[in-house]
């Protein structure tokens, strides 16, 4: 019965990681009843911060809503912070949770607009560079104005898409391996750049990343006004962003550089040209529809024509524009576009519990009183890598 347990805990994330997070659930009591009375809250935020980022860090293990909400429950039950507290930062945040919930699934119906586009590319230019350029320059576009997250699983279904058409052809025989290998990492690149171009634009926009939105309503900034304040710092990453992308594939730096062979190229024309014919009538005007709709959200934000009204709320009227001439009215039709929200947006509710654990127990107050002890050009440098250090291993709403 306890190694049945034990191996339905956490599912089929290694055991090394499962015993990690017991011994860190049986270490923290044990620590609460053990330390000073007087620093015990201080210390043991620091040691629960630590394992919550532990579990960020090897999220690739497992999802770390489980073992993160399990450590965050337990902070709980050991008065480290307060139910209530952790509501008010769910209330305080509630823009950034609608943005999740509603934007990022109402993009998920404008998926088929955004596959179409990518592959296009691929369809009208050859030139390794241009393709590797207008794949960050698309992704960097649309992150800004729709969302990074959908953005990208919009450009894993098209490499994927891309690798069956050549491990179909591989396995009957049409290609040799060499090609094979060489569309692979052709693939590997171009997905690369557009990750990369996904960040380049979503930083720019309050709509990009939810961390923007974070910023953006402490700091009663618009659309547009962020965007301004964040201009003399996006938009030069932004040009060494591009810059970078070129000087990769130019010179071939670090594996970059693979060029698509030209029967593979064919055979991705000769499938999207077949996916266009077998399209009806309605397929079509839906595409259209979607191109529409997308227009008219980066008019909303861009304007805030909708009487200011929140990003997520645009996103749920977007949502009911585009299932409502899309004919998708049943309900097991919608679900699925909540699939890539929802556990993201419930891990964001665990990091509010952490970040109430933060709150309440002091955590950063002795970095930033050093910090703020510095003189004025050093302070910016030292949160600027804090910052960076933090995002580099667990995430940026955090």
């Amino acid at each position: 019965m306890t190694i049945t347990l034990f191996n339905s805990f956490l599912g089929k994330a290694p055991n090394w990681y499962k015993w990690c997070i017991i011994g860190f659930l049986i270490l923290n009591p044990v620590l609460y009843f053990t330390l000073p009375s007087e620093s015990a809250g201080f210390m043991l935020g620091w040691i629960v911060l630590l394992q919550f980022i532990f579990t960020l860090i090897f999220s690739i293990q497992c999802y770390p809503l489980q073992p993160g909400g399990l450590i965050a429950l337990q902070t709980l039950f050991l008065g480290l912070t307060t139910s209530d507290h952790v509501y008010k930062e769910i209330v305080d945040n509630l823009q950034v949770i609608l943005l999740l919930v509603f934007m990022v699934s109402a993009i998920f119906f404008m998926k088929d607009i955004l596959l179409v586009i990518f592959t296009k590319l691929i369809q009208w230019f050859r030139s390794k560079i241009v393709i590797s350029l207008l794949f960050v320059i698309s992704a960097a576009v649309m992150s800004a104005f729709l969302d990074a997250l959908t953005v990208t699983a919009v450009l894993i279904s098209v490499t994927i898409g891309f690798h069956k058409i050549f491990e179909s052809n591989f396995e009957e025989n049409k290609i040799t391996r060499d090609e094979f290998n060489n569309g692979n990492n052709f693939l590997v690149d171009i997905i690369m750049h557009s990750v990369v171009g996904t960040a380049l634009g979503g930083v720019c926009t309050i709509v990009g990343e939810p961390q923007n939105l974070l910023i953006a309503t402490k700091a009663d900034w618009d659309f547009i006004e962020f965007f301004m304040q964040m201009a003399p710092v996006t938009m030069p990453v932004l040009f060494f962003g591009l810059l970078s992308c070129v000087l990769l594939e130019k010179f071939k730096i670090f594996g970059y550089g693979t060029q698509l062979p030209q029967t593979l190229r064919d055979k991705i024309i000769q499938q999207a040209e077949n996916n266009a014919s077998k399209r009806t009538q309605m397929q079509n005007a839906h595409l259209m529809l979607e191109g529409l709709f997308a227009i008219m959200l980066v008019v909303a934000l861009a304007t805030h024509q909708i009487h200011h009204a929140p990003v997520g709320i645009i996103g749920l009227f977007l949502m009911v524009l585009l299932t409502s001439f899309k004919g998708l009215v049943e309900e097991h039709k919608l679900g699925h576009a909540f699939n890539e929200s929802l556990p993201f947006t419930a891990l964001l509710v665990v990091f509010f519990v952490v970040v109430a654990v933060i709150s309440d127990q002091g955590l950063f107050t002795p970095i930033i009183l050093i910090v703020l002890d510095q003189t004025y050009d050093m302070q910016l440098p030292l949160f600027y890598a804090a910052n960076g250090i933090l995002s580099a291993i667990s995430d940026n709403v955090f």
